[in-house]
C-alpha cells in the first residue's frame, strides 16, 4: 500500500496546527491561566513552549518522517527486535481514551452552537445557565446524540484521506478559526472594563511565582496543548517527504499554537472582568460563565454563536488528528482499507464515549481512579500517565537510542548552530521536566 503524503509544507503545518489548536487552547488555557494568576503564568507558558514544547515537537515529527509509519510501525522499523514498539501501543490507547472523552465535551460545544444558532440561549433558563448545563449533561440520550454527531463529522473527514480529507479540512478550518478568534478578541477589548482583563493577562503579578504549582501548570499546559506524546504529530510527520524541512515548520507550529492560546485569553478575560466574574472560575468557565456573560452583553447572541462555532471547529481539527493515530495503525498492522479502519475506530471510540457521557448522569456514582468519575478518570490516566510516558519515550529514543548524527539528520539540524542545544534539551532537560510534571500531577511530589 502506497504511503499517503501532504501536498505541501503549508498543508502539513495547518494540519499540525489544527491538531495542536483545540479545546486545550481555548477552554483549558483560559481556566488554567485564570487559576494561575494570569500574566506571570503566561510568561512561564511561553518559555515552556520555546524550551520544551518545540524541541519535543521536532522530536516527534522527525521520528514519523524518518520511519514513514504509524506510531507502532515507526518504532518497529527504527528499532527492530527492540521493545520500544510496545510504547507505540500506549500511544494508540491514548488516542482512543482521549477521544472517548474529548468527543463528549466537543459534543457539548456543538449543542451550545446549535442553541445559539436557534436563539434559545437568548432566554435565561429558570435554573440559570449553570443549572441548565448540569441538567443537559446528566441526561441519558441527548448528550449521546451530540457525541455521535461529532464522531460522524470526525470520521467523514478522516475517511477522505490525508490530502482530500485531513489537509483540505484544515486548510478551511484553521483560517476560518483564526478569523473568528481575532474578530472576537477585537470585540472583547472594546467592552467597558476590558483593560482590567488585559492587565490580568499581560501584566505579571510576580507574587504568584512563590507557588511552585504555577510552574508545573505552565509546563503541563505547554506540553499538552501541542498534542505531544500521543502520536498525532508522529503520524502526521510520517506523511512528510524529505523535501519538507522540519525545524522552521515546528517552530512555526509552536508559535501559532501559542498565539491561538493568547488570543483566546484576549477573548475571554476582558469579558470576564467587564462583567465582574472571577477569572479563576475553573473548568465551568466556557460552558457556564461565558454564556452568563454573553447573555448580559450587547449582541451577546451573535458573539456566543461565533465563539461556540470557533470552539467546535477547534475541537474538530484536533479530533481528526487523534482518530488518525489508530486508523493509521489499523491500516498498516491489519491491512485494512482507510474506510474500514476509520469506521471500526470511530465505533469503538463512540461506544467508549457512551460510558463517559453516562458517567455525568446515571453513572455519576461510578469512580475508576480514586474519587474521579469516568471522564475525569480517562483524563487523569492519559494526562498524567500515558502522555508523559509517550513524550519521555520519544525524547529518550531520539536523544539516546539514536546516535548524535542520526538524531541531527532526522531533525534536519546537521548544519544548525542550535544542534547541540537541541540535543541537551531532549536528552536531559525535557526528560527531567516531564518526570517532575508527572510526579507532581500524581501527587508524589
Amino acid at each position: 500500500m502506497q504511503r499517503e503524503n501532504w501536498t505541501s509544507r503549508i498543508g502539513f503545518m495547518l494540519a499540525a496546527m489544527g491538531s495542536a489548536v483545540g479545546l486545550g487552547n481555548i477552554w483549558r488555557f483560559s481556566y488554567v491561566a485564570g487559576e494561575s494568576g494570569g500574566g506571570a503564568f503566561l510568561i512561564l507558558y511561553i518559555l515552556s513552549v520555546l524550551v520544551i514544547g518545540i524541541p519535543l515537537l521536532l522530536v516527534e515529527v522527525s521520528i514519523g518522517r524518518k520511519a514513514r509509519q504509524d506510531i507502532v510501525g515507526s518504532y518497529k522499523k527504527l528499532a527492530p527486535d527492540k521493545p520500544w514498539y510496545m510504547l507505540g501501543y500506549l500511544g494508540v490507547a491514548s488516542a482512543f481514551l482521549i477521544l472517548s472523552f474529548y468527543s463528549v465535551v466537543a459534543g457539548w460545544a456543538l449543542y451550545y452552537w446549535w442553541r445559539y444558532l436557534t436563539g434559545s440561549m437568548s432566554v435565561m433558563p429558570d435554573v440559570g445557565f449553570g443549572g441548565s448545563f448540569e441538567t443537559f449533561i446528566a441526561q441519558d440520550y441527548a448528550p449521546l446524540g451530540w457525541h455521535a454527531l461529532f464522531m460522524v463529522i470526525t470520521m467523514f473527514i478522516v475517511l477522505g484521506g490525508v490530502q482530500k480529507g485531513i489537509e483540505l479540512a484544515n486548510k478551511i478550518l484553521m483560517p476560518l478559526l483564526a478569523l473568528m478568534m481575532i474578530g472576537l478578541a477585537i470585540y472583547s477589548v472594546t467592552l467597558p472594563g476590558a483593560s482590567e482583563g488585559l492587565a490580568f493577562l499581560f501584566k505579571p503579578d510576580w507574587s504568584v511565582l512563590d507557588d511552585p504549582s504555577v510552574y508545573i501548570s505552565a509546563l503541563g499546559q505547554a506540553f499538552f496543548s501541542l498534542s505531544l506524546g500521543v502520536g498525532t504529530m508522529m503520524t502526521y510527520g510520517s506523511y512528510l517527504t524529505k523535501e519538507h524541512k522540519l525545524p522552521s515548520a515546528t517552530v512555526g507550529i509552536g508559535i501559532m499554537d501559542t498565539c491561538f492560546a493568547i488570543i483566546s485569553g484576549i477573548v475571554i478575560f476582558p469579558a470576564v472582568f467587564a462583567f465582574g466574574i472571577d477569572p479563576s472560575s475553573g473548568p465551568p468557565l466556557v460552558f457556564i460563565t461565558l454564556p452568563e456573560i454573553f447573555y448580559q452583553m450587547n449582541f451577546g447572541g451573535i458573539v456566543g454563536f461565533i465563539f461556540f462555532t470557533a470552539l467546535s471547529l477547534a475541537a474538530i481539527s484536533s479530533s481528526i488528528s487523534m482518530l488518525e493515530v489508530p486508523v493509521a495503525y489499523l491500516m498498516r498492522a491489519r491491512n485494512m482499507s482507510r474506510k474500514k479502519a476509520s469506521l471500526i475506530a470511530s465505533i469503538v471510540i463512540f461506544i467508549s464515549g457512551i460510558t463517559v457521557s453516562l458517567g455525568m448522569g446515571k453513572w455519576s456514582g461510578v469512580t475508576l481512579i480514586g474519587d474521579h468519575n469516568i471522564l475525569d478518570s480517562f483524563d487523569y490516566i492519559t494526562s498524567n500517565v500515558f502522555l508523559p510516558i509517550g513524550g519521555l519515550t520519544m525524547a529518550l529514543f531520539v536523544g539516546w537510542y539514536f546516535t548524535r548524527s542520526e538524531a541531527l539528520e532526522a531533525a534536519d539540524l546537521t548544519e544548525s548552530a542550535l544542534a547541540s542545544v537541541w540535543l541537551v534539551l531532549i536528552r536531559i532537560v525535557a526528560p527531567i521536566i516531564i518526570i517532575i510534571i508527572s510526579l507532581n500531577s500524581l501527587g508524589i511530589v
